[in-house]
């Protein structure tokens, strides 16, 4: 493969909160523990669940530290689809006019306005390795997966910063699309 490969990690649904919802959701001053630290620096998996109502049903997911300025419920299409909530495909953060839902937690529940979105394919990296990938902030690119289901993905949203560690984000319906696992978990850039 070309130096313009890129390791994949498949994003499975979870729930970023606020300060203010954690304490609704598990009692005023809870702190979330660390389960697992993720691939971007100062990330992590807890333990801790919530559960999102939709329309249609109900899943529990779980909390990513650390708490956020802004609720929001990354889920994949087959998720949404199954919850009965018509979710846009948006960049993480860009939660303005996306659906809401309900969250509910071992000690209180918040009805959230906005929030629920199908995170759209990217490119965590930081300028150095950008600038090695042959690509810049904000960019869209495609990128080739090899092996027994190989595909292109493409709309592929670059995003650039010292406080990143370089790693493609996918869905796990995208993911497993591909058939992504240990022996080819890297894409190459294509454009």
């Amino acid at each position: 493969m070309s130096e313009k490969r890129v390791e994949i990690e498949g994003s499975g649904k979870h729930c970023h909160v606020t300060r203010e919802t954690l304490d609704i959701l598990y009692g005023k001053g809870f702190e979330l523990e660390v389960k697992k630290m993720l691939s971007q620096p100062g990330q992590y998996a807890t333990p801790h669940k919530v559960t999102v109502v939709g329309p249609r049903r109900s899943t529990d997911l779980s909390i990513l530290g650390p708490c956020r300025v802004s609720d929001q419920v990354e889920l994949s299409l087959t998720d949404a689809t199954a919850l009965g909530i018509t979710a846009p495909i948006r960049e993480s953060g860009d939660i303005s006019g996306s659906p809401g839902c309900k969250l509910i937690g071992p000690c209180g529940e918040v009805d959230i306005s906005e929030g629920v979105i199908i995170a759209k394919r990217h490119i965590h990296t930081t300028p150095d390795e950008a600038a090695k990938l042959g690509i810049s902030d904000k960019q869209v690119v495609k990128v080739k997966v090899e092996g027994d289901r190989a595909l292109i993905l493409d709309e592929v949203i670059v995003r650039v910063s010292p406080k990143f560690a370089t790693y493609m984000h996918v869905d796990y319906d995208e993911f497993n699309a591909a058939a992504i696992c240990s022996e080819n978990k890297y894409g190459e850039v294509i454009s």
